[in-house]
Formats: C-alpha cells, structure tokens, sequence
C-alpha cells in the first residue's frame, strides 16, 4: 500500500512537472502560460479537490517536524486545504507545505497568509496613525518593510491593507484604516498595494496583498462592529469605494469579503459588489476569500442554513471560504442538487490557482521559506530605524501653549500615567507576529533620550480603568497591566513623584486593546480614572505634557481647554517609546496632520468635514441660531478639523493664485501657493488642496480633497507649491452612477488643514 502510494505521488508529481514545463518554463510570463497550465491541472482534479482549494482554515497547534500528524497536516495531505493562515515560524510552514506538495495527490502548494497589518516583528503605527503622516513614501516603505520580514518568515500573503472609510469613531477598527476621506485613502491603498507586491510579485520578498473589507466595513449603524450598514448607491461610489477602487487597480492579487449587509444583503453573498462592480465595472481579476466565518455568519443575517448560504457566496463571487467550512462542507451536495453548477466552482478554483501560479508556488512551493533571511531581514536595526522615522511622522500636536514643547533636557522629569511603562502597548492593535520582549516602553525610551543630561522618574498614577472587568477586556493579548494598589495607593504615589520634578509628561488615553476588532465604545473621553489623574497633576501647578495614547478620534473638550500641551502619539508601533521621545525632546519637529475629525461629543457623531449643506445652513457658528441647523448646546465645528496639526514652527501661506480662471473639459489649470517656514525650527508641513463644486445635478460636499504634498522647509526657507486642477479631478457619481465632471463655477482652496483656506474661484467651461 505505502509503495503504490509514493508511485502515486511521484506520478503525480512528475504529471505536475510535465504540465509545467509545458507552459513555457517560467510561469510568472504571459497570461497564456498560465491559462494552459491552470486548465490542465484543474482537468486532472477530483471535485473534492477543487473544494479543498476553497478552504482556508486557520492552524491548529503545529509543532515542528510533526506537520502530518496534526489534524490540519491530515486535511492538506487528503486535498482539503488550499491556504493556512497565522502560523509564525518559517519550520512549522515548510512542514506543511511539504505535506501539501509531497504528500497531496496533486501536489499543489499551500497559500500561506497572516494579518501582517501594520508589521510583522517591526512594527508600524497603527495604520490611522500612519495616514496622518500624509506621507506615501513613507507608507509604501513601511509596506515594503513588513512584506520583507513576513516573507522571510515563509508569509505569502498579508490580509491589508484594510481600506474602508470610517467617519465613526465609536467603530474600534477606526484604528486599522486612513481616516475619513476617500481621496487620501485611495492614495494610501495604492502605495500600500505596490509595498507589499512590488512590481510583479516575481521576488521572494513581495507577497499578495489582500484588500479588505468589501465593502462599506466602516459605515456601521451605532459604530458597533458587524452591524448594519445602509446608504445610498451614489453615496457608495462618491465617499466609500475609491480607496478599493485603488486597490483593484494597483493590482491587489485578493480582497476580503465584509460582514455587513449591503442593501440588506451580506457582502460575502451580494452579487452586485462582487461581480458588478469588483470584476464587472472595475476590471479585477483576483480572487475573493471571506472575513473570518463570514460565510456560516449569514445564517444569523437570516438567508438559511449553511447549505444554502454557502450556495449563495459562491454564486455571488466568493472564491474562498475562511474557517466556516461551508464550501468544503456543503457545496458537493449543493451540486448534487443543482443549487450550484461545475462552471461557478471552477471559476473559483481557477481565481486560487492563478493566484499560486503569480505568487511562483508551482516553480518553486519554498520561494518564501528560508530560515537564513528571516535572521537578517525581521527586526533589522534598519527596520528598526525607518520604523521610528515613520511613527514620529504621525504625532499630531495638537496644543502647545507658551511652546512647552519641545522639553529640554534637563532637571526631573515625572513621566506618570498608565502607559508610561507598558511595552507591549505600544505597537497596537492587529499586531499578531509583534515580540513584546523585544520592545521599549516609554520609560526606558526617556531614560535613553535623556541620558545623564536630565533625571526622568516615573509613577503609574491609575489604572486604565477603575473597573476591573472593563480594564480586563481591553487589555487582551498579552497587554494586561492592572495594578493592585487602590486609585488612593496610586495617586498618592504620583503626586509624591510629581512633587520633585520640574515638568510632568503624562501618558494616558486608550490601550492598544480599547480600538481593533470588537472595541466599539459609546464614551470617547478619557476614562475617570485617569481624569482624575490627569486633575490632580494639573492642579500641582507644574507645567503639564498630555500624551494621548489612541486608536480613534477621542473627545478631549476638557482637556483642550486645561492641559498647556496635548501631542496625539497613537500607537507607534514597536519603535514608538524612541519616537515618541524624538519628539517631545525635539530631535524631531511634529508634523503629522489628522486625518479623521476629532469631534467636541460623541453627540455630534458623525462629523467629517466633506457634508452636504443643507438648506438652512447657519451663517455664524458661534451660536445658537433658531431654524438654522444645529444643535442648542455646542457648535456645529468638530474640537479639531480633518487634516489639522501643529509643528514646533510656524508656517506662512501667502499668494495662492490660479493659472487661469476657466478650464475647458481637455484643459488644466495651475492652483499654486507659497509657503514659508516662519519659525526658528526646521519642520515639515502638509499643504491641502480642496475644491468644492458650487452647482451640480446632485447635492455635492463643502469641500473635497483632491491634493496633497508634504514639504520639508528649513528655518525661514520658502517654496512655492503648486497643484495641477484637471477636469478628472471635477468628476462625481451623478445620479445615474455616471461618473462626470460638470460644466460650471467651482472653488478651489488651499491651507494647512480643511479650516484655514484661501479661496479662489474658477469656472469648467
């Protein structure tokens, strides 16, 4: 039986090589190549194969060199297995993936993925604070980065970037996008696609990118995740599908699948995304998996049992089911029955196979498993480097009465609060391979940063919450850090530390557990706990420092009002202790710029700065005005704007001016501006571009964004920045969902945020 077997196995095998060879030697060529092969493999294949490479389970606990005898290690042998995903350690991968092409009939390879969201063991801001370093280079390198470590560590595939706009910040995986602006987010998807895939995904360090969620994911009713989402078709395509858009044209290998209804029906089953639009209007030809059990969770949404939801993924465009089991488990019954047809799971089957023919698995099932790179490239002190430039790019100062900060190193310095001494809360959310041993705290960055110039002291002064229970569930993963000493214990610790130093950095907010996946919250202030806190260092009158650890938009009304100087620090990610103190010591200026609003109350949720008018819009919004729209007891204007940020130095804007005033559909005009470094420290500014179409068939926003370009200026330097306006740059889903640019008056207007802007007219004739 064993010798007839491995003659099988060699025979199919070398059937596999012949096939290969026969499409021209190098299988990343010519669409032909690779048509031919995927047609001779997939004739050789039983149906329960084709099902197995729609099957995406998650890895039980593979111990190294005992892959086939593990439950999985079964599954991949017998052909039930397409991909894998989050195993960490590159043996335990080239165990199973021996297993899948040597002791598989067929001998496919395995797809192996994992959320490499925002690094892999180097760790990058949380990918909201990453957008609001406005910075493309930036992001594209810090996706090169992860696809390199991840690679080395046998990784072909990353599910991100996560795209979805989000204008909620009680939504907790606010903290996985870019923000609330549709243009800064398609410009973020493209740069984070071509980071992780290069050029063809030709090399061993470029790996599949995987862009998620399709589609509205950040819309939900209430903020709560999974939920609801209802809006109109021209919505859609006007503020939410650009960033996948972008996606799909930079070429991403997959998308996944959101959990929401979209018009009442789940994306994972809904056609009309992932046919019409995805493949049908936009062109792409990757293949789609679902978001964890999206499949079986339909059940739940009320479409049937899981026969007959998994029936209607797949005639939806759904390739590939993640952990439900519905495809493995039901779509061979579905077949019988002719709720599906052949046609519909070859079509599948085709999209996972051309997707392992790009990525090279059939010329080489090991390109991504080398255990020398994977000690070279992971943690690298030059990832370590451009880890830290890149999250001190993404603070955004937000106050700096009487220029606190930058601090002086000198005298003691009291660092108190929550996260001044937690390590493995510093990378964030959705970091899975991250190495918390590995990492600074904030503390021990000051230390570093000080050296022997200046004496940092520290005090934990509360815990994250008062309530335990509530501490304990946002605080998963690793990243507990409750004390046991009373709030009184813990106080009175702070305020004696407090006493002897000569200014107080308080780090308090959200740990890196309170946003992500399931962290929806309806209070987005700072917890009591640390108010409290917060109070009693601010009532020792010594200059105070508030560094606000967030994963979201927070309401710091009060805090905006008391404490001197507020930098919003994010989470860094694994680098972020040392980048953190680069900036509050003045190493590096702030530069980082808010891409989401920071609202004055949860009460005004949703606020975004691209809304409609409406008829009744109010004239001064310092006050309440009777029949004009508003609220009785606070502005209409957010606490902060989208795209708002303070530096160390000051920055002039002085004669915006358009080339033309009329531009005909063919033409362009030059929207140009100088900006001038006015201050004693050199900096980077953001300079915005928005234009706002005065007349249309539709109702169209207050203002868009539709440029941008970080700039670098030494102390008193100046440089003028310019924009090409194209007629492409105009254009809108009118009503009919045709995407047009309409004769008429325009605005265009530049600034440093979406508030303070010179206007100028012009006109599309």
């Amino acid at each position: 039986m064993n010798i007839l077997k491995n003659f099988s196995v060699a025979a199919a095998s070398f059937a596999l090589a012949l096939a290969t060879a026969s499409c021209g030697g190098s299988r990343s060529g010519s669409d032909a190549g690779m048509d031919a092969f995927v047609d001779d493999l997939l004739g050789k294949m039983t149906l329960e194969e084709k099902l197995g490479q729609l099957n995406l389970p998650a890895s039980d606990d593979i111990v190294t060199g005992q892959a086939k005898s593990s439950n999985i290690g079964q599954m991949v042998a017998d052909g039930k297995v397409g991909g894998v995903f989050n195993i960490k350690g590159v043996e335990k991968i080239r165990d199973l993936q021996r297993v899948a092409v040597e002791e598989s009939r067929l001998g496919i390879p395995l797809i192996f993925g994992m959320d490499v969201v925002h690094g892999y063991e180097t760790v990058f801001p949380i990918p909201l604070g990453l957008s609001c370093s406005w910075d493309m280079q930036s992001v594209e390198k810090s996706a090169r980065i992860a696809a390199r470590e991840a690679s080395s560590a046998g990784i072909c595939w990353t599910f991100s970037p996560m795209v979805d706009i989000c204008r909620d910040p009680r939504w907790g995986r606010a903290s996985e996008g870019s923000g609330e602006d549709p243009f800064l987010g398609a410009a973020i998807a493209r740069a984070m696609v071509k980071g992780y895939q290069g050029d063809n995904l030709r090399n061993n360090d470029e790996i599949m990118a995987c862009v998620k969620h399709f589609a509205l994911y950040g819309a939900p009713e209430g903020g709560r995740d999974y939920n609801t989402v209802d809006m109109s078709r021209q919505r859609m395509f006007n503020e939410y599908f650009a960033p996948y858009k972008a996606g799909a044209e930079a070429g991403a290998g997959s998308f996944m699948t959101s959990f929401n209804t979209v018009d009442g029906i789940p994306a994972t089953a809904n056609r009309w995304l992932l046919t019409d639009v995805l493949r049908g209007m936009w062109g792409w030809d990757g293949f789609v998996v679902t978001d964890y059990t999206a499949i079986s969770e339909m059940i739940a949404h009320g479409l049937g049992d899981l026969q007959q939801v998994s029936a209607l993924a797949l005639k939806a465009g759904t390739d590939m089911d993640m952990v439900a089991d519905g495809f493995n488990g039901t779509l061979a019954q579905s077949l019988e029955e002719g709720k599906v047809d052949l046609g519909q799971i070859d079509a599948a089957v085709r999209r996972i196979l051309e997707a392992k023919y790009k990525l090279g698995l059939f010329d080489d099932p090991y390109k991504y498993i080398d255990s020398g790179r994977g000690e070279k490239e992971i943690y690298s002190a030059a990832n370590r480097e451009e880890a830290r430039r890149i999250a001190a790019e993404t603070f955004v100062l937000l106050k700096n009465d009487n220029d606190i900060l930058p601090l002086r190193k000198k005298g003691r310095i009291a660092l108190i609060g929550p996260l001044a001494n937690s390590a493995a809360n510093m990378p964030g959310t959705w970091s899975v391979a991250a190495n918390f041993e590995r990492y600074k705290s904030l503390y021990d960055a000051f230390r570093d940063a000080v050296g022997s110039e200046a004496e940092v002291v520290y005090a934990k002064g509360s815990n994250l919450e008062a309530d335990p229970q509530l501490e304990a569930d946002a605080t998963m993963f690793g990243r507990d850090m409750r004390d046991p000493r009373s709030e009184k214990e813990l106080l009175a610790e702070a305020l004696r530390v407090a006493a002897g130093a000569d200014v107080i950095v308080a780090a308090l907010g959200e740990s890196s557990e309170y946003s992500g996946e399931s962290s929806s919250r309806t209070i987005l202030t700072l917890p009591e706990t640390q108010r409290r806190l917060l109070e009693a260092l601010l009532a020792t009158g010594k200059p105070v420092v508030m560094l606000n650890f967030s994963g979201r938009p927070t309401v710091m009304t009060w805090e905006s009002e008391h404490v001197p100087a507020i930098l919003n620090v994010w989470f860094g990610g694994s680098e972020a202790g040392d980048a953190i103190a680069d900036v509050v010591f003045g190493k590096v200026s702030p530069s980082g710029k808010l891409t989401m609003t920071m609202p004055r109350s949860v009460g005004q949720i949703p606020v975004y700065y691209n809304h409609f008018n409406t008829g009744r819009p109010k004239a001064d919004d310092s006050r309440f005005e009777k029949f004009r729209t508003g609220y009785l007891d606070s502005p209409n204007a957010p606490l902060y704007p989208f795209g708002y940020g303070l530096s160390y130095t000051t920055f002039e804007y002085s004669g915006f001016a358009l080339s033309a005033d009329e531009m005909t559909a063919d033409g362009a005009i030059t929207a140009s501006v100088t900006v001038t470094n006015t201050g004693r420290y050199d900096g980077d500014e953001i300079v915005q571009l928005y234009i706002r179409d005065m007349v249309g068939s539709s109702a169209r926003p207050v203002k868009e964004l539709k440029g941008f370009e970080r700039i670098s200026l030494r102390a008193g330097e100046s440089r003028k920045v310019e924009f090409e306006i194209t007629p492409e740059l105009l254009k809108f889903y009118n009503y009919e969902l045709e995407f047009v640019a309409e004769p008429g008056e325009f605005l265009a207007m530049v600034g440093p945020d979406s508030d303070r802007l010179s206007v100028l007219p012009f006109t599309l004739k």
